[in-house]
């Protein structure tokens, strides 16, 4: 008895601690106060934590669970009443969000982004309305771009054209004018979700040429028929976040993530695997399932890759897409 009374309150322990540590960030980056209102009132919080704890190493469990159940309800009644939005007054660079439609194999979309990136802070925004057709549709690439932590990858995904034409569709978080990305706050509701379509001399340029990112393309072998019900994919998913809000999450909805849910909803029987979370990895996962090329040692794939020397070589030209195409 004395030993399943002694788990229970381990237990007890180690639930009250992560409840605290969660609901300290939750408080930490949704809370409107500013950086010293919301210190002063972390530090009610680590007070209930502290007298909450106290309860149970003094052997009260049910004075501390008195405490503990109302302060935790609270919290997640709080949480539930955050919700996304469309109407924030958002960076330029997301200021805008890819609509589509469709009419037969004709597919306009509006808001396609080209901007002329001249450094991260300065550019000239662009904002076009470019049609394509879906019996052209030649090819699609994946390109991960890394710019710190070699198991973090930012997912982009390229449509390529028979006349030349390149579209790259990027699921990324929206940010507010005042805000800087952060893995952390993306599990506490602070970003909204976006899904962006941009030329190639602009999405990836900025990443290889002016962030100085290591990027990465790997061609992606797709029938026909799957490369267009991936593109509608894309196109639903844009369409649907244009008018539905949803919350950016680190985890179950980022960059890669919402690229499997699209794929899995085309080939139900495409594994789960812990490199769709790290998308650093996922070049593994690709040549694993024969999604890319096969024909060498994964080492000697992933090195052909690498595209930042060409993207560096090519910079503004008008063929940029075609030269980072260039094989080594």
């Amino acid at each position: 008895m004395f030993i399943l009374r002694f788990l229970g309150l381990i237990l007890l322990v180690l639930f009250t601690l992560l409840a605290f540590v969660w609901g300290g960030f939750a408080l930490w980056y949704q809370l409107p106060f500013g950086v010293a209102g919301n210190i002063g009132c972390l530090i009610l919080w680590a007070g209930a934590a502290f007298a909450v704890l106290w309860l149970e190493f003094r052997g009260r469990p049910r004075r501390a669970l008195i405490v503990l159940v109302p302060v935790m309800i609270g919290l997640g009644y709080w949480w539930n009443t955050i919700t996304p939005s469309l109407n924030r007054i958002w960076a330029e660079d997301v200021a805008q969000t890819v609509t589509g439609t469709l009419n037969g194999s004709h597919v306009t979309l509006a808001n396609v982004r080209n901007f002329e990136w001249r450094t991260p802070t300065d550019f000239s925004p662009r904002w076009e309305v470019r049609s394509y057709d879906l019996q052209d549709l030649a090819s699609v690439d994946i390109f991960l771009s890394y710019w710190s932590n070699p198991a973090i990858a930012h997912t982009l995904v390229s449509f390529g054209f028979n006349n030349g034409d390149h579209v790259v569709f990027s699921a990324e978080i929206r940010k507010e004018r005042h805000e800087q990305f952060s893995e952390i706050g993306g599990f506490f509701k602070e970003f909204e979700l976006a899904m962006i379509a941009a030329d190639e001399r602009d999405i990836i340029r900025l990443r290889t040429n002016i962030r100085k990112e290591d990027v990465y393309r790997y061609r992606i072998n797709l029938k026909p028929e799957m490369r267009q019900a991936l593109f509608l994919s894309y196109l639903n998913n844009a369409n649907q976040l244009a008018t539905t809000a949803k919350f950016y999450n680190t985890i179950t909805a980022n960059c890669t993530t919402v690229i499997f849910d699209m794929v899995r909803a085309i080939t139900p029987d495409i594994p789960l695997d812990y490199r769709i979370v790290l998308s650093g990895y996922l070049p593994g996962y690709l040549y694993d399932l024969g999604a890319i090329d096969r024909q060498k040692p994964l080492d000697e794939v992933v090195k052909s890759a690498l595209i930042n020397q060409r993207a560096l070589d090519a910079d503004n030209d008008p063929d940029f897409s075609t030269k980072i195409r260039v094989e080594n």
